[in-house]
């Protein structure tokens, strides 16, 4: 037995002993993600032992290194981990926009303070991030931000406001860029990291045509930033900017793959429009959406597992991620729009039990943020037909 085959049969005993028989059912709703954070006394007992059992292993990022609370593992080995999770439909242990991006960015511009102050404590869900990117006035172009950060000795004195803010309400530290040079667009951002119970720091959420609150405006009055959180260069914050969008639109692309376990497409499709007597959706039109549907899907999904491979290999390409965000939110929107296809006029009810009150209509608004969030869908296109396809300018 190789030493892959043997890492393979050991994860999957460890894992077979180790999740919880709940955590192995399908994810549902937005409550049955694990963010972790300070305050988990929302989280139930079998998300909290997963999540402490993988945090321990350093499985929740079984690439890091594990100085820094990661897992150490190898590329093959972090796929066979995720394969042999796939297989036992093992939940994600936890969602975090610390793993999926501030730690990537810590770790290849933060000092080594910064490293063992903020990896370990993300790689075991205790502390929860948002990130202060977009603002009322730069939201696409992103570099015309106006939140300051004056230099005052010791500190930074933050004022402003950022806006889009996930889950701010919920999050305890944030991973911001604020202007330290006003002469310079570009060259005059900071990417800072500060605590959000610092005096000065208020959020208010926003409510969206859903019926959730999972954005929020940020408010910044005179908030002390200590200059030891500073990452990377001062007024070089853009470039920390850049390598962590890049992995937020992986993240974000990740939608197109949709849920584990049963497909709610055409589960739902056989539900509300019955099959023929060949056994086939009766609808012959929807079928064959449904069928190109899946078709693309599944392309995706190789894709992704490919886009994945050549990342950690250090062999995609800088616009990648514009693609796969590109693609994968736009098939998440097109899946959003088949479930309301297939369900009707009835599908479009929300306040009842047996739509669960409205949980797909809710998604289905919900999925209308896809093609803005992380860069509109035009946004992408552009630097795919920039940097990709190499199309001269307007």
């Amino acid at each position: 037995m190789s030493d892959l085959e043997q890492f393979r049969a050991e994860t999957r005993a460890w894992l077979e002993a180790n999740c919880p028989p709940e955590m192995r059912e399908p994810v549902r709703t937005e409550k049955d993600a694990v963010w972790g954070g300070r305050d988990q006394s929302e989280m139930t007992p079998a998300q909290k032992l997963w999540m402490d059992r993988m945090g321990a292993r350093g499985w929740t990022v079984p690439d890091w290194p594990k100085d820094y609370g990661g897992g150490g593992l190898s590329a093959a080995e972090t796929k066979i981990l995720r394969e042999e999770m796939a297989k036992l439909r093992c939940r994600n242990p936890l969602s975090s926009f610390g793993i999926s991006m501030l730690g990537p960015a810590l770790l290849k511009y933060g000092n080594e303070e910064q490293k063992k102050e903020h990896l370990p404590k993300i790689a075991r869900g205790e502390i929860r991030w948002c990130q202060g990117y977009s603002e009322p006035n730069a939201g696409s172009d992103l570099a015309s931000l106006a939140t300051k950060a004056e230099d005052k000795g010791d500190h930074f004195l933050v004022n402003g406001q950022k806006i889009w803010t996930s889950y701010a309400n919920k999050a305890d530290w944030i991973f911001c860029l604020v202007r330290t040079d006003p002469t310079n667009k570009h060259n005059g951002i900071s990417f800072v990291l500060f605590d959000m119970r610092t005096p000065g720091v208020s959020t208010k959420p926003i409510l969206l045509i859903s019926g959730y609150s999972p954005f929020c405006e940020t408010f910044f009055d005179n908030v002390k930033v200590p200059k030891e959180n500073l990452v990377g260069e001062l007024n070089k914050g853009w470039d920390v900017a850049k390598y962590l969008l890049g992995h937020e639109r992986e993240m974000i692309s990740g939608m197109g793959l949709g849920g584990g376990g049963k497909n709610p497409l055409i589960e739902g499709a056989k539900k509300t429009i019955g099959l023929d007597d060949d056994g086939r959706l009766a609808d012959p039109l929807l079928r064959g959406q449904i069928a190109l549907f899946e078709v693309r899907a599944r392309a995706f999904a190789a894709q992704s597992e490919r886009f994945i491979d050549e990342l950690k290999a250090g062999q995609a390409h800088p616009a990648q991620p514009s693609m796969m965000k590109y693609y994968g939110t736009e098939l998440n929107k097109a899946r959003y729009e088949l479930m309301m296809a297939a369900g009707g006029s009835d599908q479009l009810e929300w306040e009842s039990d047996a739509t669960e009150h409205g949980r797909e209509v809710r998604a289905w608004l919900r999925t209308k943020a896809n093609s803005i969030e992380g860069g509109t869908s035009e946004v992408q296109l552009n630097i795919i037909a920039k940097r990709i396809l190499n199309l001269p300018g307007a």
